[in-house]
């Protein structure tokens, strides 16, 4: 019998974590890959099994394993405290969900093997980065050895979502449009109150830590694709790096992929709580991407507000208040003003129950209202908080983790 071989080239091939059965699945999900496909990239902590402590060295074997476990989605991040999955490319927002519901499961199995557990937060509570290993990649020492103490501090996890958006020059008005939205998906994705130890007074200490790196932060109000690349090439020339994949933007053009990717959000403990985010941030592409015009109208004003409500978000989280130009914004109403403006979009690309589930963040709280309930709830007691993100990563999704009264933590 003979098989294509673009077939071929879709399926990913691996045992189920008991290993009693072979797990075939495609790398397109139910549709070809095409215009507004996507795919979601998480990273965990790892965490000691018994005391939920992070691992500040992990076994190179863990990995292999989580590796095969996964059909070749899982890998190693900068620091030897981190781990992280990527999904297939997907075109239904179902596929995608219950992929990552997989990666989840197969990566907590493998990591329970070495007495470890995941912990999907953008920071571990109680973690001391001080204390922190870059992995043993090449890559991951040499930039421990440019950033020195900065890059030890970067112990944080974030969630990424590509969307493929194939002309250049679109793709690049799309990421100057997309600049004043940024703030929406870090205050939805919330997860990182907690920082050494203590309670920050931030929702999202995450991106105060990422953004000491150089070239993060919001992108720049490049024009085109050429622009970008006379920036790129200024540094790579002038030495500062080796490559445009050290550009770490919180939205930037893909180096290896004709995707724009979403870099700005924490992770979300709750799998719901990415698909939902992945699916605004999809829809919102896709309005931006049809209409390339609008690029225009984002000015340096435009941007300074957006830094401005980028702070706000990581302040308040689902709670903050936006600065718009004719005075202060509710994130609802500016939540329910921009999924009526992608409705249509939202119902092309068939997501639009995960939109409404964004307004639903907003009812119940993020991560990060979640964790600070807890923690309250508990006497102060961390170790509460990181039992609770361990559990809640592994369980899935929320409902299986958490009670009623720990879902209405606004």
């Amino acid at each position: 019998m003979q098989f294509d071989p673009k077939i071929l080239k879709t399926l990913r091939l691996n045992l189920s974590r008991d290993g009693g059965h072979l797990i075939i699945r495609s790398a397109a999900g139910r549709e070809e890959v095409s215009e507004y496909s996507f795919g979601i990239e998480e990273e965990y902590f790892l965490a000691d099994r018994e005391t939920f402590e992070v691992a500040m060295q992990t076994p190179n074997e863990l990995f292999e394993a989580a590796n095969w476990s996964t059909g070749d989605l899982a890998t190693r991040e900068m620091l030897q405290a981190q781990l992280e999955v990527a999904t297939n490319i997907h075109g239904d927002i179902n596929d995608a969900r219950e992929e990552l519901k997989f990666l989840r499961r197969e990566v907590a199995a493998v990591a329970s093997q070495y007495g470890f557990v995941i912990m999907a937060s953008a920071t571990h509570p109680t973690a001391s980065w001080r204390l922190s290993q870059p992995s043993p990649k090449v890559r991951y020492e040499e930039m421990i050895e440019d950033f020195k103490a900065v890059g030890h501090r970067n112990m944080v996890c974030g969630m990424h979502v590509h969307v493929q958006l194939p002309d250049a020059d679109r793709r690049f008005a799309v990421m100057r449009a997309m600049i004043p939205y940024l703030p929406i998906f870090i205050a939805l994705s919330t997860s990182s109150p907690f920082w050494n130890s203590a309670d920050t007074g931030l929702k999202g200490y995450r991106l105060a830590a990422y953004d000491e790196l150089p070239r993060s932060g919001l992108p720049e109000l490049f024009e085109n694709k050429q622009e970008f690349e006379e920036y790129v090439a200024a540094l790579v020339k002038s030495g500062v790096m080796p490559d445009e994949s050290y550009v770490w933007w919180g939205l930037r053009p893909s180096s290896r992929h004709p995707t724009l990717e979403l870099r700005a959000p924490d992770v979300c403990t709750y799998v719901d709580d990415a698909v939902a985010i992945a699916a605004l941030y999809r829809s919102l592409a896709r309005y931006l991407y049809e209409r390339p015009e609008l690029s225009k109208r984002v000015t340096g004003v435009d941007r300074a507000i957006a830094v401005e409500n980028k702070w706000r978000a990581q302040r308040y989280g689902i709670s903050c208040i936006f600065v718009g130009k004719d005075g202060p914004v509710e994130i609802h109403d500016v939540l329910s003003t921009l999924i009526e403006q992608i409705s249509e979009d939202a119902a092309k690309l068939t997501c639009q129950r995960e939109l409404e589930d964004c307004k639903r963040i907003l009812e119940r709280g993020s991560s990060a209202d979640a964790q600070l309930r807890i923690y309250r709830d508990n006497a102060l007691n961390l170790t509460e908080v990181n039992r609770w993100i361990a559990e809640t990563t592994a369980a899935g999704q929320m409902g299986a983790a958490c009670s009623a009264t720990e879902k209405a933590v606004i």
